[in-house]
């Protein structure tokens, strides 16, 4: 194995046996993008396990946040008895859990529970479908995640006490790059960084965040599926870690209003199966650079800001999402591609290999599965219909008012995902279907819900 971390069956099966090893946390992602499963007895999962897979229910890819069953779902219900499914270990994301006393992880795929055949509305799924479509005309993706959070000096625990109001930040002013402010965040970030890094999951770097508290840790790139596996494993780490340090952390889109948000900027790019850039290339040069792009990085291009409003829903999932786009805040409101530019959401980047496109609209609250499988879907329909995209854009996209706009509310993204031919052509009609019963299920608890906002507002004065 070329990362530190990982591991095969044979060091598996010698670990379990000398007793370096003795949990097998065998988990896979739900709707949310959390990790869900089992500690298993190394002894067991090798006996077991490993050939024949674990069985959970299978309401876990049909239920909310409080992981309640949600009436509407037509892969399962009450009238069906929620029955089981079936985790098959994919031996190849085999990891150390250095988090983690004796204990390894490994990520799933979902089958049915009586047949051999992948369960379609699994995030995993999902994306390793796009994957496949892109291997069929020549491409291998590659994806990269930067993932943002807040470190409060609060338990989880103490910050629910105080019903989430007044929280103590791990740090009192802006720390964009400060190496100083970022020091006193190292024994919790240090942390996550070696051990995240000794997982399994290459690290590059942390630094401070734009806002006081905020912080960004950068996973090395690498291919779709391996990249989306990366950032749910270290989202997970990160929190036990945070969490064993008495602090806590939040990939929250935007957890208070005065507050930037947190976002995912996702980074990708088309490679060949040699390894060569499928983007670069000796087309048209981009306006102000030296970098030249290929057709397909041209038509990629087209697609993904064509459906980009469509794909709102898998880049900001719930209703607090749509909180992060505000402007001056680097998180984007226009969609526009330009090189090198923070202020819409498609930023440019590199030259000859290197170059890529950063999608800047997801944020720290999204699935990595499902934004990886939008995205890649929107720039194989570009390819695949070689489509041009508009004029690159060049100065302030907060001020830009003629660019279309990132959709305003959960509401506005279900309608576009909905009425947008894309994905029931790249998902199917039985992923789009549980996707917006997903979506919908959401914005009806918000919908209900009295906050503190309203009470504040129009419980003495209305």
């Amino acid at each position: 194995m070329s990362d530190p971390g990982r591991l095969d069956v044979d060091a598996l099966r010698s670990g379990i046996q000398n007793g370096s090893i003795e949990t097998v946390l065998t988990v896979f992602p739900d709707l949310y993008g959390r990790l869900m499963g089992k500690r298993i007895v190394g002894r067991f999962f090798m006996d077991e396990v490993l050939e024949h897979g674990m069985h959970a229910c299978d309401y876990l890819l049909a239920c909310d946040m409080e992981m309640d069953p949600t009436p509407g779902y037509a892969m399962t219900s009450w009238e069906t008895g929620y029955g089981d499914l079936r985790a098959i270990p994919d031996i190849s994301t085999l990891r150390q859990a250095a988090w983690l006393e004796k204990t390894v992880i490994v990520l799933c795929d979902i089958l049915e529970e009586d047949r051999d055949v992948p369960i379609q509305v699994a995030p995993r799924n999902i994306l390793k479908r796009q994957v496949e479509r892109a291997a069929e005309q020549g491409f291998v993706p590659h994806f990269g995640s930067e993932l943002e959070i807040f470190l409060f000096k609060e338990t989880y625990q103490s910050a629910c006490e105080k019903g989430y109001r007044d929280l103590d930040l791990s740090q009192k002013y802006n720390e964009d790059y400060h190496v100083l402010s970022g020091g006193f965040a190292e024994p919790v970030i240090g942390n996550i960084r070696r051990l995240v890094d000794a997982s399994g999951v290459p690290v590059e770097f942390s630094k401070g965040e734009a806002s006081p508290g905020q912080h960004e840790i950068n996973l090395r790139y690498a291919p779709a599926v391996e990249m989306a596996d990366r950032h749910v494993i270290y989202k997970l780490a990160a929190k036990e870690i945070a969490a064993g340090q008495d602090c806590a952390i939040t990939f929250m889109a935007k957890w208070h209003t005065e507050r930037a948000g947190n976002s995912l900027h996702v980074h990708m790019s088309l490679m060949d199966p040699e390894g060569g850039s499928c983007f670069a290339g000796d087309g048209d040069p981009i306006p102000g650079t030296n970098a030249r792009m290929s057709t397909t990085f041209r038509h990629a291009i087209a697609g993904l800001l064509e459906y980009a409003g469509a794909l709102s829903m898998l880049f900001a999932p719930n209703p607090n999402s749509y909180k992060r786009y505000v402007e001056d805040t680097f998180a984007p409101t226009r969609i526009a591609w330009s090189y090198d530019n923070r202020t819409v959401g498609f930023r440019v980047v590199g030259h000859g290999p290197s170059l890529r496109v950063e999608c800047r609209i997801p944020g720290g609250d999204a699935n990595p599965y499902l934004v990886y499988a939008g995205m890649l879907a929107a720039a194989l329909d570009g390819i695949e219909r070689r489509v041009d995209p508009v004029p690159m854009f060049e100065g302030n996209g907060y001020t830009a008012t003629d660019l279309p706009r990132v959709p305003y509310t959960l509401g506005e993204a279900v309608q576009a995902f909905d009425e947008s031919p894309l994905p029931r052509k790249a998902f199917g009609d039985e992923v789009v279907e549980h996707l917006l019963h997903f979506a919908r299920t959401e914005l009806r608890a918000y919908d209900r819900f009295v906050t503190d906002y309203e009470r504040a507002r129009f419980f003495e004065r209305i």
